[in-house]
């Protein structure tokens, strides 16, 4: 015979739990009389079939059809007070759940026009607090017959929503502010975020109290995730390659200066590795350091004539890449063969644009 319950409760603090489930599986077996036991920030939402009876706030409750009125449709009206139904109880958290982790797993890409590449790429991280403003909803939406639900099985989804509010607050402050404006506003777009995220939210029985940005900067993505992501294209990306070459060169005392003066003197990098090539080409002693290092960051010595594989190592990017280019009709070179042959007055016209 199955347990009859006369008094149903759950103890717990659940601290990190927001839904438990009376009993875990199956159904219980409750009359009328059974008392029901809920606790201070909880309450208790009494189901059936996927049906709500009742919910009950903290304090000691009897069942009766007076504070269930749908037991009347389940036990029909002939019934003593020993009858028996079967039903699930869910135990709602009501306490504010703060200190709950969010981050940008990705940056976040903003225009920023006029400086740099013309894009940003921002990532902070924060924390923030909900709580169950509506306990039959959330049951309903979100946990269904789980035996219980935590903070960890909801983290994802309100991270989610989170990170998409921010994104699109960012971009909507990135027309009117420069990124290092924007950075100085975090209390502002913290509560532009809890605003914005308050509908969604509440969509499924939650409140978001708080949301908090605890630091937003620009993120440290290389040449190389910023190209994977399509945020450059390959002449960009061939720049930033060159620019690391370059940084590499400036560590060599022979050629750091030739090219810290090229670039202080207001030389684009393309014209830069132009030059470097150049006076490489001619045996110029004051760049000729700075042009192998930048022209052959893989150890790649300079020729008249390249392959796609020479290319690749001078320009630090894949033979892909260069494929690309050559088909592009960026990069001119000539078929041999199978393959392509680039020469060093093609490459440093290419450099050089």
């Amino acid at each position: 015979m199955a347990r009859i319950f006369d008094v149903v409760e759950y103890p717990d603090e659940m601290r990190d739990e927001i839904v438990h489930r009376f009993p875990e599986s199956g159904f219980g077996d409750f009359r009328i009389g059974s008392q029901v036991i809920v606790r201070e920030a909880q309450s208790a939402v009494f189901f059936r079939d996927g049906r709500a009876l009742d919910t009950f706030k903290a304090g000691r409750h009897t069942i009766t059809t007076a504070n269930v009125p749908y037991l009347i449709d389940l036990i029909g009206k002939a019934f003593n007070d020993r009858t028996p139904f079967t039903a699930e109880v869910y135990f709602v958290s009501m306490r504010e759940f703060a200190d709950q982790k969010w981050g940008t797993a990705q940056p976040i890409i903003i225009r920023n026009p006029g400086m740099g590449l013309g894009v940003a790429l921002l990532q902070g991280f924060g924390s923030y607090s909900f709580q169950v403003a509506n306990p039959q909803q959330f049951v309903a939406q979100i946990v269904g017959t789980t035996g219980a639900y935590s903070t960890a099985d909801i983290q994802g989804r309100l991270r989610a929503i989170l990170i998409s509010k921010l994104a699109d607050l960012l971009g909507e402050t990135a027309a009117k502010k420069d990124v290092p404006s924007l950075i100085g506003l975090t209390e502002e777009i913290g509560a532009g975020v809890r605003a914005k995220a308050q509908d969604d939210f509440q969509a499924v029985g939650l409140t978001l109290k708080s949301f908090y940005i605890e630091n937003i900067k620009p993120s440290d993505k290389s040449a190389e995730e910023l190209r994977a992501m399509g945020m450059l294209d390959m002449a960009t990306y061939t720049q930033l390659q060159a620019a690391d070459a370059m940084r590499d060169a400036a560590k060599n005392p022979a050629g750091g200066a030739g090219l810290t003066a090229g670039i202080g003197a207001g030389m684009s990098i393309g014209q830069v590795m132009g030059e470097a090539l150049k006076q490489g080409a001619a045996g110029g002693s004051g760049l000729a350091g700075a042009g192998a290092a930048a022209g052959a960051a893989a150890g790649a010595a300079m020729s008249d004539v390249m392959t796609v594989e020479d290319v690749a190592k001078i320009l630090k990017a894949t033979e892909e890449d260069v494929q690309a280019l050559i088909t592009s009709g960026e990069l001119k070179a000539k078929k041999v063969g199978k393959g392509f042959r680039i020469g060093k007055a093609q490459l440093q016209d290419y450099l050089s644009k």
